[in-house]
């Protein structure tokens, strides 16, 4: 890792950004991410690990007091029958986005600065999937009985309504989930082969060993494994799309105001791109600083996510314009009071909290300063999480709490128990998102590996590169960091 990190953000059509920075070859990759898994369980991650399994014990107990005492628990109500839990699925699933877009869609388009976050996105999106999928399964109070949500013959002849979109969630999310699991471990059976080959220990040997599925890096087995990628690459991007969107019929297919209009099924993707963005650079900016990654997820890694965060933001902040304008011009007297109820309700300060962290935090990183700057990246993600939750509270609160008839409407307050099992299932998340970290390559080697000067079929023939490929140094000017010269740089 070097001591002066180097700036590769610069965009000069006659040069090729390098991607992989420090002067590493292959065997230097294979070292720096294989260190991450090999070395001895460092102070820092244990402590991480103790807290995020403290808030995954809260989780646990939470759900076992719900369990035997009833939803009551909650702060959910009628009509507020949806509260803290389908706001923390709908989160959660947003979340996942980001994992399959940039593994999938990315890779579709060639885009090969992708190769150094990948297998983080990869993971965040199973993690993210997992928490998600566990509210709905709470959410029907008696968990036990949540097989009646599929679709499966039973004594009572109760069949699920298939018109109905929260069955059609039950699909979307475990197609995604399978599609995800599967094209996750796909990318990372090579890796894993790699830590088999220089695992000491026999329980990791054999443990590597069985996960990898026999890889040899043969021809053979090479040829299988890009077909295989890349088909479940083709599969996968669809369903970038059209997960969320399900998700978003829950709503749009309603009658309630807020809720049925047509842009939630773009808006909704949108946002959750947005969201898991945020989430990505929130997880790599410091396991790149913590693990020595620098030289691998460099900063045109985090600049290029900071320019999609802003994009998506935008789309975001048009979205939430054109909410405010198509409630208006509706004519729609409900309408009109539900945004304005949002914006000056008694929720309205969750309403400028998401507006201010949405709309208004990506605008910093139009600036090159800012989105070079890992503390100003790191923040403005913080924001994007931040206000992606209070999206999600703001559509179902306010509309559940009033609609068409005053005499149906109630507040929401929140318990101790929903606060808590928000917070229990970050602890749920990070837990395992440290275990993947701790004994899994986080960061596809063999993808990486691919894209560097030494994968091209002409590096070491200088007779058959271009000047560009000949070069193996960066003069400060390029570099973009006039004290390169410290690092040996000429």
């Amino acid at each position: 890792m070097t001591a002066i990190e180097i700036d590769n953000t610069y965009d000069d059509p006659t040069k090729r950004t390098p991607l992989v920075l420090g002067g590493k070859d292959f065997t230097a990759v294979t070292d720096a991410v294989c260190n991450v898994a090999e070395r001895p369980t460092t102070l820092g991650w244990k402590i991480a690990f103790a807290v995020a399994l403290s808030f995954l014990g809260l989780l646990g107990a939470c759900i076992l007091y719900l369990v035997t005492t009833g939803v009551g628990v909650w702060g959910n109500n009628q009509p507020v029958s949806w509260g803290f839990p389908i706001v923390n699925f709908v989160f959660w699933v947003g979340i996942g986005h980001a994992g399959t877009l940039i593994s999938a869609i990315l890779f579709l388009f060639r885009q090969n600065w992708r190769t150094g976050i990948n297998r983080f996105a990869e993971a965040m999106t199973i993690f993210a999937v997992i928490c998600a999928a566990m509210f709905p399964g709470i959410h029907v109070g008696r968990p036990w009985l949540a097989y009646w949500l599929f679709p499966i013959p039973n004594q009572m002849q109760m069949w699920p309504q298939f018109r109905s979109p929260l069955l059609w969630d039950v699909f979307a999310v475990s197609t995604y989930a399978t599609a995800s699991v599967l094209f996750w471990y796909v990318g990372m059976i090579p890796d894993l082969a790699t830590l088999r080959d220089r695992s000491t220990g026999k329980v990791r040997q054999i443990l590597y060993g069985i996960f990898s599925l026999g890889w040899t890096g043969s021809s053979r087995h090479w040829h299988r494994y890009e077909r295989a990628y890349l088909l479940l690459s083709a599969l996968c991007t669809p369903l970038v799309l059209s997960v969320h969107s399900v998700v978003s019929f829950d709503f749009a297919t309603s009658q309630l105001p807020g809720w049925h209009t047509t842009i939630f099924p773009p808006y909704f993707v949108a946002g959750a791109v947005y969201g898991g963005f945020a989430m990505v650079l929130n997880l790599i900016i410091p396991a790149r600083a913590f693990f020595g990654l620098k030289d691998i997820i460099t900063p045109r890694h985090i600049e290029n996510c900071a320019k999609i965060l802003l994009a998506t933001g935008l789309i975001v902040a048009y979205s939430y314009s054109m909410e405010f304008w198509t409630a208006w011009y509706s004519g729609n007297h409900y309408e009109r009071f539900t945004f304005w109820n949002r914006a000056f309700g008694p929720y309205a300060w969750s309403c400028w909290v998401m507006l201010w962290c949405n709309a208004m935090s990506p605008q910093f990183m139009w600036s090159k300063r800012l989105r070079k700057s890992m503390v100003a990246v790191f923040i403005c993600a913080t924001f994007g999480n931040i206000g992606m939750w209070f999206e999600r509270f703001e559509i179902i609160i306010t509309s559940l709490t009033r609609d068409f008839l005053p005499t149906n409407w109630w507040p929401f307050h929140p318990t101790l128990i929903d606060i808590a099992m928000l917070a229990g299932s970050f602890g749920l998340f990070f837990t395992l998102f440290l275990l993947f970290c701790r004994f899994l390559p986080v960061v596809a080697m063999a993808e990486v590996k691919s894209i560097m000067p030494q994968a091209h079929p002409h590096h070491g023939h200088p007779e058959l590169q271009t000047p560009d490929e000949r070069r193996t140094d960066y003069r400060p000017d390029e570099v973009g960091d006039p004290d390169a010269a410290a690092l040996g740089v000429p």
